[in-house]
């Protein structure tokens, strides 16, 4: 399976943010975006998941098999939020069974949730808790799992990682190297040594567009300075 952005473009009034990003993403891999604030990562994730329009070009999914590939749908995709949307009326595990409940016919299995919490090492206790009394970290561990239940093709991450402490970073990575096989990972981090550590490929965003970086590289020495050289270039912004 290939995630494929073609020629994406993204204006707000005159302001472009995307200017024609292009690239092929495939399942069993983990990506790292990176690019400087205001650069456009929330944005062409927005897009890329159906929550904005966009102006010109295509985001396509193309089948194991040799099928063609289609325009992505709601259900391919799963965006992980920076800041949790969750109804903070509810414990964590009524919002799970709600959830489960309500896209039952989308799951199409059935999903013992006491495991599925257990899978994202959440304590037995604070599921019965108000989502409202739960720490930044444990609201992104809950909003996380609700995607693994769906199991989209594709999973993005904005700024996962920054509101967990050093064990939960830790348990947090393993979970996603766990799941790679099986899905396209892309996830946004300014943390360049985590990209490092968790990635297969390494992604810049700048000035509107999207180019690979050589992995073969990651270790050389001067590395970080040739990501430095590459956002400072001329022409973006900073929010």
């Amino acid at each position: 399976m290939k995630l494929n952005i073609t020629n994406l473009q993204k204006s707000f009034g005159r302001h472009a943010v995307l200017t024609g990003a292009s690239y092929i993403f495939e399942k069993g891999k983990i990506y790292g975006l990176l690019g400087r604030n205001g650069s456009g990562k929330t944005t062409m994730f927005n897009c890329i998941a159906g929550g904005l329009p966009f102006e010109g070009g295509a985001v396509t999914i193309e089948p194991d098999g040799g099928e063609i590939a289609r325009l992505a749908k709601y259900d391919d995709i799963g965006f992980v939020f920076t800041e949790p949307r969750l109804p903070e009326f509810m414990t964590g595990y009524e919002f799970i069974k709600y959830f489960i409940d309500v896209n039952k016919s989308k799951i199409g299995r059935v999903v013992e949730i006491d495991k599925e919490f257990e899978f994202i090492d959440f304590h037995p206790a604070d599921c019965h808790k108000l989502i409202k009394n739960y720490s930044h970290g444990m609201k992104n561990k809950l909003q996380f799992l609700s995607f693994l239940i769906l199991r989209p093709p594709v999973i993005l991450l904005d700024e996962p990682l920054t509101s967990f402490d050093v064990v939960a970073a830790l348990q947090f990575k393993n979970m996603l190297k766990s799941l790679k096989e099986n899905h396209i990972i892309i996830f946004s981090t300014h943390i360049l040594q985590l990209a490092q550590d968790l990635c297969d490929e390494l992604i810049i965003l700048h000035n509107g567009k999207l180019s690979g970086l050589d992995t073969g590289k990651l270790s050389e020495k001067d590395f970080e300075n040739q990501i430095l050289e590459m956002l400072t270039a001329e022409g973006d912004f900073d929010a």
